[in-house]
């Protein structure tokens, strides 16, 4: 599938190559632009034309275009290339035209992927550290970007254009494992990802530490955020529980891990991970007074820019699943039915 971006940067392209030649001189430099990499050949607001110089690399470019080091993901999308070549023409989009990621043949879609706990001894909740390893290896090799899931928000409000391959990492429930298997894992790759945690598991012989959570959390790569107090299924009513009970229970269930987690690790709570992926107005209605801005479940399959940000969907990934199974849960486009 080539999208309609690649067409737009052809055009581009030419309208800025005839616009030059009819030009005694270039236009004068965006202020915000001040180039010190590339040869400038053409501008105008929405894009500079540059041909790569030695030493030249899509962070590079993206730092004195863009501002920004992160962004050099539009210029390698928009030119679909992976590196700046010397001599090479480069229009670097300095509004990506497409925030929402809907093309005529579909729409962009992000996949949230679920994970829990990582032994040597594979079952179906347990993932092996090899085979972390290698699914890690697998985005990294073929130019996903990874994602916080806060990061997220600003793709689901318009605002925010992502990367075409963009997967968001979550892990649920707090096992140490996660520290000491995971961890160093995500670290090597420089991968974002959220544990949720349910706080009534603290303290277990397999759960995280607070002193671990606060090591993960300031790396700058790991962000821990509530998954319920007891873990319990928030939509089943207990025995003989009238309305007032079960709505007192479930704040008790968002709140409580919420304010644990802001004081032992003084951080903001914004995301939660219902248990089971089971949840209702009740639980949601509790989401919002709290001002929690996500919500997920572990129904499989990616978010377009449209997804009810209470009802996220989450992949969940099994032990048993081999790179091909795992390949197949990065979920990153939704095809037209007409295509």
């Amino acid at each position: 599938m080539k999208p309609p971006i690649s067409r737009l940067r052809l055009e581009t392209l030419l309208f800025l190559t005839v616009w030059l030649w009819g030009c005694a001189a270039p236009p004068p430099a965006a202020e915000h632009a001040a180039p010190t990499t590339g040869e400038v050949i053409g501008r105008n607001d929405d894009f500079v034309v540059v041909v790569a110089q030695p030493g030249d690399t899509l962070a590079s470019l993206a730092v004195n275009y863009l501002g920004d080091a992160q962004l050099a993901w539009r210029i390698a999308e928009f030119n679909d290339v992976t590196e700046a070549r010397p001599g090479v023409e480069l229009a670097i989009p300095l509004k990506w035209p497409n925030a929402i990621g809907v093309y005529a043949q579909g729409y962009q879609t992000v996949p949230i992927l679920c994970y829990h706990r990582f032994s040597t001894h594979r079952a179906k909740l347990a993932v092996t550290p090899a085979a972390f390893a290698a699914q890690m290896d697998y985005l990294a090799t073929n130019h996903y970007r990874v994602i916080s899931l806060t990061e997220l928000q600003g793709f689901l409000q318009g605002r925010e254009a992502l990367p075409r391959r963009t997967v968001v990492i979550t892990i649920d429930d707090g096992y140490r494992s996660t520290f000491d298997a995971a961890f160093p894992i995500l670290k090597k790759h420089g991968f974002h990802a959220t544990v949720f945690l349910y706080s009534d598991f603290v303290g277990a012989a397999d759960a995280l530490t607070w002193p671990q959570m606060q090591e993960m959390q300031q790396s700058g790569l790991i962000d821990i955020q509530p998954h319920s107090k007891t873990h319990a299924n928030l939509v089943l009513r207990q025995p003989q529980e009238n309305e007032a009970q079960y709505r007192e229970r479930i704040r008790k269930e968002v709140d409580v891990p919420s304010d644990v987690i802001a004081a032992r690790l003084a951080t903001k709570t914004t995301l939660f991970a219902y248990p089971y992926g089971d949840t209702n107005e009740v639980v949601i209605d509790e989401l919002k007074h709290r001002g929690l801005a996500l919500g997920a479940t572990v129904t499989p399959g990616g978010n377009g820019f449209f997804a009810d940000p209470y009802m996220l969907r989450r992949t969940m990934v099994f032990g048993e699943d081999d790179i091909t199974a795992f390949a197949s849960k990065l979920v990153v486009f939704n095809k037209s039915s007409d295509y």
